[in-house]
């Protein structure tokens, strides 16, 4: 008996020690905890069952303006917007009544300090202990910057969604018709005036193709300009055919045709306007026909007609050549044609007219601004003849139309399409900050990043659209860490696994937010390939060479020179030339060759610096 007792007291300083280990553990975690919770940015509050605040820690001064010991002792709700309480008071009286409560949580107002509103996402959930509920814990994040944003940018959309609005409504009453069809001929899009024209409804009409409203003459001419347009990527403007109309048969048109792109600048179809000529043709036929229809018809017509000799000048002009240029005949006639063309076109002009000669064209049209006699600015849209008597050419015929307004109406477009570009820009402008009021160390960069990756891309000798798009991306390329805790974004130490884990997710949470944004840009597949490498060592999808977008090999470069050259939480700058020396030594390996050498080129030998 007495040696077991000694192998007992044996073992005791050793139990002890575990004890006391234990116990040592225990306060860490403690420490740890309170530390987690006194450093928290989220206000986190306990309740007892009576509603009164028992703990909250110092954050609530930072988001509401009260220090901890002005609201300890304070009933929990007092703060609370009316529209709120019963919500809050609800889901208070849930928590306080049942263990197995689930977690609640809500979006209520609290009432700062300085008499303000602020929107907290607010999550509840009780203590309980030995199946005793003991307490309610409510944990509050300021969410009304974020609140702030979202509004904002609905607001935005809506009025993109009204400027798009204005463009189709400019498009539909339009004159002429304004089409739009794929590389195969199938309409795409086109405006009420189209419509009118062919006579079939909007259904009926989006995906038919040319050859079903068009005799097999016709087909073969549609087919030919277009293409011609595809091969040369050059427009055709007055190319006239026929089309079948449903209601009204056949109607002779006259076209212009030009190739649409991609962002990339590959041919992806055709646009065109399209004026009904018919009654046009029908009256030059008649003229040529009878002088005497001829002659009423031009005295009668609302659009100017006229004649010049083979040199230009007037020999002949109807009343709406005088009544629209403000001349009387007797000054007119003679005058030389060019000196009417304002002086900025006059040259093109004579070009023109000279062309007509040169070619033996029998039939051309053209736009240009005449001057009145009280020097007013009129655009006419041209149709030109050459006159040709005995073999020979006389001179010309051209009936020209009052296009002023359509001008007007298309400069109005432009500005309004200009206008679409720059909500895209304020839009990412406003992803761009948002993205960075999250992440505080980390402020600017996202703006040198594209800064830089713009001034790589402008080395590189890139298009200037595909430039701004470049810096476009940049200023947004980290969006997606909108989705990640903002703890951890600014967390001073080393990142855990399963938090790196949440970080390299950001990639994927950009195209998310971004892949539904009309854009000119591939925004979302730059913000989502910007992590790639080039040997498939990145992320999300590990993509290789040339399956990764230049713009994105341009960002990977432009984001690890800046990350690495300027502060962060968890350690200090590494340098400038540190982080040129990883893009020399990864170059072709984690880096496009090309790319990597501009950069390179632009620090070494341009003094480029992050600013």
């Amino acid at each position: 008996m007495k040696k077991k007792e000694k192998k007992i007291k044996a073992k005791s300083p050793d139990t002890a020690k575990k004890r006391k280990k234990a116990k040592e553990k225990l306060h860490h975690e403690e420490e740890l905890f309170r530390a987690f919770v006194e450093h928290s940015s989220d206000i986190i509050v306990l309740l007892n069952l009576e509603g009164t605040i028992i703990y909250i820690n110092p954050a609530v001064e930072q988001v509401l303006g009260f220090k901890p010991e002005e609201r300890i002792g304070a009933k929990g709700f007092e703060l609370v917007h009316p529209d709120d309480i019963k919500f809050l008071a609800d889901s208070f009286n849930t928590l306080a009544r049942d263990t197995n409560s689930p977690v609640i949580q809500g979006e209520p107002h609290l009432r700062h300090k300085d008499g303000s509103w602020r929107t907290l996402e607010a999550v509840g959930s009780n203590l309980v202990h030995n199946n005793v509920i003991e307490a309610v814990i409510i944990n509050y994040r300021d969410i009304t910057e974020r609140k702030k944003t979202e509004e904002a940018l609905r607001e935005s959309e809506a009025r993109h969604r009204e400027r798009e609005e204005r463009y189709r409504n400019i498009l539909d009453n339009m004159e002429e018709a304004y089409y739009e069809v794929d590389l195969k001929g199938n309409f795409t899009f086109f405006n009420a005036t189209a419509v009118t024209n062919l006579g079939y409804t909007d259904n009926v009409m989006m995906g038919m193709n040319f050859r079903q409203y068009v005799d097999e003459e016709n087909a073969s001419k549609v087919f030919e300009a277009y293409n011609k347009v595809f091969l040369t990527g050059e427009s055709i403007k007055g190319f006239d055919w026929e089309l079948i109309s449903k209601e009204s048969g056949k109607i002779l048109i006259e076209s212009s045709i030009s190739l649409m792109r991609d962002a990339q600048g590959n041919p992806i179809g055709f646009r065109g306007i399209i004026r009904d000529i018919t009654e046009r043709k029908r009256a030059i036929e008649a003229l040529r026909q009878s002088e005497e229809r001829y002659r009423a018809l031009v005295e009668n017509a609302s659009d100017i007609i006229f004649r010049t000799n083979n040199t230009g000048h007037f020999t002949f002009v109807n009343p709406a050549t005088l009544r629209i240029t403000g001349y009387e005949e007797q000054v007119i006639i003679g005058m030389h044609y060019p000196a009417l063309i304002h002086p900025d076109m006059r040259s093109e002009a004579i070009k023109f007219f000279g062309r007509q000669f040169v070619k033996g064209l029998h039939n051309a049209y053209s736009e240009y601004p005449i001057i009145t006699k009280e020097g007013h600015e009129v655009w006419l849209g041209q149709n030109t003849q050459l006159i040709v008597e005995n073999g020979n050419v006389t001179g010309f015929q051209s009936v020209a139309r009052d296009i002023t307004e359509r001008k007007k109406a298309e400069e109005t477009l432009k500005e309004t399409l200009e206008s679409l570009r720059k909500s895209i820009a304020t839009t990412i402008q406003v992803l761009g900050t948002a993205s960075e009021v999250r992440d505080p160390y980390t402020a600017g960069h996202q703006k040198r990043v594209a800064d830089l990756a713009r001034a790589i891309a402008t080395e590189m000798g890139l298009p200037q659209d595909k430039i701004e798009g470049i810096r476009m991306a940049g200023s947004i390329h980290d969006i997606g860490k909108l989705s990640i805790p903002a703890e951890i974004l600014s967390k001073p130490t080393k990142l855990t696994e399963i938090e790196f884990s949440m970080i390299k997710k950001h990639a994927q949470s950009g195209y998310e937010i971004l892949k539904d944004v009309e854009s000119p840009w591939p925004l979302a597949q730059i913000v989502y390939q910007h992590h790639e490498r080039m040997n498939g060592s990145g992320y999300p999808r590990n993509l290789k060479g040339n399956e990764i977008l230049i713009e994105a090999r341009i960002m990977a470069v432009a984001d690890v020179v800046e990350t690495m050259a300027s502060y962060r939480p968890y350690r200090p700058t590494l340098g400038i030339e540190a982080a040129l020396e990883e893009i020399e030594r990864n170059k072709g390996i984690l880096y496009d060759d090309t790319v990597a050498e501009a950069c390179l080129r632009l620090f070494r030998e341009k003094g480029y610096q992050l600013k």
